[in-house]
């Protein structure tokens, strides 16, 4: 959010006057340790975190996400050219090269450089073109035309609960009529599946703590609140095993506008 030089930065004086104004008060409730959505914490952790390209990571590997190339090949994500897509939290670029081997035109999107450049030698390595962008999502400015797919593998479960708004407000902008929203992100644990995923902490204790506690874990109930003003199309598990990447931790869910 940009401000004029006499305004004062938000949490000083009465600088809170727009609902922008809020939520970024909102986000200096978190300890900067525990951000992981902006460029005051976040930027640092996630370059940190790419840094090492051996670290055994299950998402370092160059593989799509088994649900998006599932929904591809049953016909439930039409793919191909002229397909416009963004990716939110692209990483080091697995799933948006991908898309682009299936003629996509990919934006993606990482508040992490490092995982930019990353990104931007695999494309050139796989003679695919990926426009990598490195910013921070809600601070971006879209283009005026929406996109057919907007997808996000592990950026949604990051966002402390205000951040919600914002990622709403960031679809409706970005998703066109009849397009579609994939996501990949922490399930809270129940019988016969991996618990690995994040914190089930209800929001209020969140604010309280000043903690995420690495990540958000929600319940299909959850997911159908924040997203049922879209048509679900599946919500499932993933699926562990084969070439592409999947661990029963996460949600794999597509949506329909």
């Amino acid at each position: 959010m940009s401000r004029t030089p006499d305004q004062p930065a938000v949490g000083a004086g009465r600088s809170v006057h727009t609902v922008d104004d809020v939520l970024a008060l909102m986000d200096l409730l978190f300890a900067e340790r525990a951000d992981r959505w902006t460029d005051r914490g976040g930027a640092d952790f996630w370059d940190r975190f790419y840094a090492d390209r051996d670290r055994p990571v299950p998402f370092f590997r160059w593989a799509p996400d088994e649900s998006l190339a599932g929904w591809a090949a049953d016909g439930r994500l039409p793919l191909g050219p002229g397909t416009r897509v963004l990716e939110l939290g692209c990483g080091p670029g697995r799933n948006a090269l991908w898309l682009a081997q299936q003629g996509c035109t990919v934006d993606a999107l990482d508040l992490s450089a490092t995982a930019v450049a990353w990104g931007r030698e695999r494309a050139a390595e796989a003679g695919v073109d990926v426009r990598f962008a490195r910013t921070d999502i809600f601070a971006w400015r879209p283009p005026a035309e929406p996109y057919d797919l907007v997808y996000d593998s592990g950026c949604f479960h990051h966002l402390p609960p205000h951040r919600r708004v914002s990622y709403r407000a960031l679809l409706e902008r970005t998703v066109r009529p009849g397009g579609r929203f994939g996501i990949a992100c922490f399930a809270s644990g129940d019988a016969g599946h991996d618990d690995r995923g994040g914190t089930g902490a209800d929001d209020v204790d969140l604010y309280r703590d000043g903690g995420l506690g690495g990540g958000l874990a929600y319940s299909a109930d959850d997911l159908r609140r924040a997203f049922g003003w879209l048509e679900e199309v599946e919500l499932r598990r993933m699926r562990p095993g084969g070439d592409a990447f999947g661990e029963d931790f996460l949600w794999a869910g597509l949506f329909r506008r």
